[in-house]
C-alpha cells in the first residue's frame, strides 16, 4: 500500500505544484491580484516632500555636530597648550579695546599664536559658560614663559594685572593730593572736582597702570569713610565731640601739630581738655589754613596781623573747631582724637629733641619754654661759630667798598640780637613757642611785625611799645607776668 506524503508548504509553488528544481523553489513567485473593492490609496507629494526635506535637515544637523565638535576639540587643544612666549613679557591693554583689538595686540607681542583662537574661545566660553561672563579688562598684564591661552584669557577677564604703588601722605590738603595725583603717569583721565576737605584717606594705593584718577579718589573717600565708621563706634566716652565730622576737624589740627606717633594721643588730649574748659585751641595751623586755604604751606612766617585777622579758621580768634578740617588726617590721628590719653595737659612745647614738653599749668609751661629758649640759643651759637664762606664778586672788588653793600631793608630793622622767625609751618611736629624773652630795660623797643605772644584769655593786648619777638612755634596762650 503506497503511502501519501505531504509535501512541505515552503516546496509548493503558488498553483500548489511541487517545484520541479529548488533553484524553481527559490523563483519569487507571481503576487496575488488586490482584492476587488478596495481603493487603492496613491502616494501624496507633500508628504514625501517633508520626508525629504526633514531627511536632509537631519542629515545636515548630523554633520554640523560632527563639524563643530571637531573644531571644538581643535579649539580647546589651541586653548590648553603652552603658548608661544619664550619669556616673561608684560603687555599693556588700553581702556576701550574691544576684544578683536586686544586679540591682535597679544598676537602681536607674541603672547598667543592665532588671534582668532582667542576670539574664538572667548565667545564660546561667554556663551556656554555658566556665571558671569567674562569681560577683557584694561591694564597692564604680566604674562609667564609659555602661558597658555587659558592663562590669558583668564588673567586679562579677572583683572590680574601688574599694581603699582600710589602713596598719598597723611596731612596734605585735598588740593595738594589732587595735585599729586594729576603728577603720576602711572594714572590717566581728569579729575572733575577737588574733593571735600578732610573727605580723602591718605594711604598707600596699589593700584593698576591706566586707572582712572577720578576712580582713585573714590576709592580713598570710600575707605576714609568706612575707616571712619568702624572706629567711631569704638570711641571714648565724654568726648566733647559729637559727629564724625567734627572727630575729622579735630584730627586733621593734631595731624598739622605733630608727628611723632608716640605724642599723637597726647597732643589730642591737649585739645580735648581745652574743648572741656572752653579754651580756644589756638593752633596756628588753623591760622595758616584760614589764609591760604587748600593750597598748602603759608611761605613765611605768622605775623601778629595774621593772629588778630579774624578768619572762620582762626582758632585764636574763633571759639571751639573750626568749620571744617585743614587737611586730610591719617588713621594714626583719627585714632588719637577718638581716644585720647589720659591727662590733664594743658600746654606743650618743643623739648629740642623733637619731641615736646607737656604741662597742666601755665608754671610749668612757662618753665618748659624758658628750657627751650635756652636750646635755640644754644643752637644758634653753635651755628654762628661754624665758619662761613662768602662768595666775593670779582667785577666789583676793584671797588672802595670793596664790592659789599649794606642790605636794603623796608621799614623797621630788626636787631641782630632778635631771633629770626621761622615759617609756622615750615615742618610738622615743630611747635611754636608762644613765649618772648623780656629786653633789656635801657633797650628800645624797636616796631616789628614779627609774631608776639598771643595773650591769654581775658588778658589785655599786648603793648606797642613791646619787645620784638621771636615766631610763635606752638598754639597755646601764655600770660605776661604781670607788673
Amino acid at each position: 500500500m503506497n503511502q501519501r506524503r505531504d509535501v512541505p508548504p515552503t516546496l509548493q509553488t503558488g498553483n500548489g505544484m511541487r517545484p520541479r528544481s529548488p533553484s524553481e523553489a527559490l523563483e519569487p513567485q507571481r503576487a496575488p491580484q488586490r482584492p476587488r473593492n478596495i481603493k487603492v490609496r496613491r502616494e501624496s507629494r507633500v508628504l514625501n516632500g517633508l520626508v525629504r526635506v526633514f531627511s536632509g535637515i537631519l542629515t545636515i544637523g548630523v554633520v554640523t555636530m560632527f563639524v563643530i565638535g571637531g573644531g571644538a576639540l581643535i579649539l580647546n587643544h589651541v586653548y590648553e597648550r603652552p603658548g608661544p612666549l619664550d619669556v616673561t613679557r608684560t603687555v599693556v591693554i588700553q581702556k576701550g579695546d574691544g576684544r578683536i583689538a586686544i586679540a591682535d595686540n597679544l598676537e602681536r607681542e607674541g603672547v598667543i599664536t592665532s588671534r582668532w583662537g582667542f576670539v574664538a574661545n572667548h565667545l564660546l566660553r561667554n556663551y556656554f559658560g555658566r556665571g558671569k561672563p567674562l569681560e577683557l579688562k584694561a591694564g597692564e598684564y604680566e604674562f609667564k614663559k609659555a602661558a597658555s591661552m587659558r592663562h590669558v584669557l583668564e588673567t586679562i577677564s579677572e583683572g590680574k594685572s601688574v599694581l603699582y604703588k600710589v602713596t598719598v601722605p597723611e596731612g596734605l590738603t585735598s588740593q595738594q593730593i589732587v595735585e599729586r595725583l594729576k603728577a603720576d603717569e602711572t594714572l590717566t583721565g581728569d579729575i572733575a572736582a577737588v574733593p571735600a576737605e578732610g573727605s580723602l584717606l591718605p594711604d598707600t594705593y596699589r593700584v593698576s597702570k591706566g586707572m582712572a584718577r577720578q576712580e582713585l579718589l573714590e576709592r580713598m573717600q570710600a575707605e576714609q569713610k568706612r575707616f571712619l565708621d568702624g572706629i567711631w563706634e569704638k570711641r571714648k566716652a565724654g568726648l566733647p565731640i559729637t559727629s564724625p565730622e567734627q572727630a575729622i576737624i579735630l584730627a586733621s589740627i593734631v595731624e598739622k601739630e605733630t608727628g611723632r606717633p608716640d605724642e599723637r594721643d597726647r597732643v589730642a588730649a591737649v585739645f580735648i581738655n581745652r574743648l572741656n574748659k572752653k579754651m580756644r585751641l589756638q593752633s596756628d595751623p588753623t591760622i595758616i589754613y584760614g589764609i591760604v586755604g587748600g593750597q598748602g604751606p603759608l611761605g613765611r612766617s605768622i605775623t601778629r596781623a595774621d593772629i588778630d585777622a579774624k578768619t572762620l579758621y582762626n582758632t585764636y580768634r574763633v571759639g571751639g573747631l573750626p568749620p571744617g578740617p585743614i587737611c586730610n588726617p591719617g588713621r594714626a590721628a583719627i585714632e588719637a582724637t577718638l581716644n585720647p590719653a589720659s591727662t590733664t595737659d594743658l600746654y606743650f612745647v618743643a623739648d629740642g629733641t623733637g619731641g615736646h614738653t607737656f604741662s597742666d599749668t601755665l608754671s610749668e609751661h612757662n618753665s618748659a619754654v624758658q628750657t627751650w629758649r635756652q636750646v635755640e640759643k644754644d643752637q644758634k651759637s653753635d651755628d654762628a661759630a661754624e665758619p662761613v664762606q662768602v662768595k666775593v664778586d670779582v667785577k666789583n672788588a676793584a671797588k672802595p667798598d670793596g664790592g659789599v653793600k649794606p642790605a636794603e631793608t623796608k621799614g623797621d630793622t630788626a636787631k641782630a640780637s632778635e631771633t629770626p622767625a621761622k615759617p609756622a609751618d615750615a615742618k610738622k611736629g615743630e611747635m611754636r613757642a608762644a613765649v618772648r624773652e623780656a629786653p633789656p630795660a635801657a633797650a628800645p623797643a624797636p616796631a616789628s611785625d614779627a609774631i608776639p605772644s598771643p595773650p591769654a584769655e581775658g588778658s589785655a593786648a599786648v603793648a606797642p611799645a613791646a619787645a620784638a619777638t621771636a615766631v610763635s612755634t606752638i598754639p597755646l596762650p601764655v600770660r605776661k607776668p604781670k607788673k
